[in-house]
């Protein structure tokens, strides 16, 4: 048969959204037309790809195991295309949280190693402040810690799924990094060359107060709580620089990082391993789904993916390990076999 990009364009889009009139808006066709595409599709196949009645439309098997290969078809001829009109002046736009943090280190590594993708970041102090813009297609993509707090507005929009997102936000894990301690020389526990979580329940953590990351405010929240560690927090850093200064003026608790964060050389600062266990962050990047951008593609089959889950001795938040956990079973799964979480394009 030949090549119908025509036919698999409108069966993905009626896969994804599940709603022939919602699929036929997204690629500004009548339903009629649509329909007529995917039935064109189908007898060509020789198989129905959807089960219909009046009152829900869902994927037959064969359509489950076809959506995948249509997707990376099309992804495939839309890279070729691009290519052909690709421009340096538009570059592709990722928040990358702040510039201290990991995404930024990876967003610059991958573009690095990939020709020709031209990225552009931004920096939004959240997932919760980039997501309206991801929605909206200012960008075309955001780190983050994936968590229902990050919605905001988002939270009541379109067809929400089992883990609280609407279905046009796609999400998979990145990375995995630790989580160290800070304190500057003077300090009770500068000097230490390891700090166990249980020792430090009596020092405390203090932060300065995350402001929109909302998502962040809940992983402290839930360290707090699990961990039984008192967690407070101070004004809102403006800059590294008052983040540093806020930690130079404590005397008790310690601050949280990142392991292998960027920040001021200073011979003062003293960066403390946590264990028993250690605390790890789960960097995930966010995107829509109708964004069919190939440029988008190459950068999110480019990003790095974790090889493996939390190890005996970490602790990462149940909402953060159903993220992840969900990520490798897809990626494990048969062919056809996918997840929400595990999508790439």
């Amino acid at each position: 048969m030949e090549p119908d990009l025509q036919g698999m364009r409108a069966f993905v889009a009626a896969a994804e959204e599940l709603h022939f009139g919602r699929a036929a808006e997204r690629l500004s066709l009548t339903q009629q037309a649509l329909s007529k595409r995917i039935r064109r599709l189908e007898n060509a196949l020789v198989t129905p790809l959807f089960t219909r009645t009046t009152r829900r439309v869902e994927l037959t098997a064969a359509g489950r195991r076809f959506l995948p290969l249509a997707r990376d078809a099309l992804a495939a001829y839309d890279l070729a295309v691009t290519a052909m009109r690709e421009s340096p002046a538009e570059p592709l736009r990722v928040d990358v949280f702040a510039e201290r943090f990991t995404p930024l280190r990876i967003l610059r590594e991958t573009a690095e190693r990939v020709p020709g993708l031209h990225v552009e970041p931004s920096m939004r102090q959240g997932l919760a402040n980039a997501l309206p813009a991801v929605w909206s297609g200012a960008l075309d993509a955001a780190f983050g810690r994936v968590h229902t707090s990050a919605l905001g507005p988002l939270r009541d929009e379109r067809r929400p799924s089992s883990d609280g997102w609407p279905d046009e936000l796609a999400y998979r894990p990145v990375h995995l990094v630790p989580l160290d301690a800070f304190a500057f020389t003077g300090h009770a526990l500068a000097d230490r060359k390891t700090l166990p979580i249980a020792e430090i329940r009596r020092w405390g953590i203090a932060m300065p107060h995350p402001g929109g990351a909302h998502e962040w405010h809940d992983y402290l929240v839930r360290l707090s709580e699990e961990l039984r560690v008192p967690v407070r927090y101070g004004e809102v850093a403006i800059g590294v620089r008052d983040s540093t200064a806020q930690l130079r003026r404590e005397t008790h608790a310690v601050a949280l990082g990142e392991r292998g964060m960027d920040l001021p050389r200073d011979p003062g600062l003293r960066q403390i391993p946590l264990i028993d266990p250690v605390p790890l962050h789960l960097w995930s990047v966010v995107w829509r789904r109708g964004n069919r951008d190939p440029r988008l593609v190459r950068l999110l089959q480019a990003l790095p993916r974790p090889e493996a889950g939390p190890g005996v001795g970490t602790w990462l938040p149940a909402s953060d390990r159903a993220v992840l956990d969900a990520w490798l079973r897809a990626r494990d799964a048969p062919p056809g076999e996918s997840s929400r979480a595990g999508a790439t394009s």
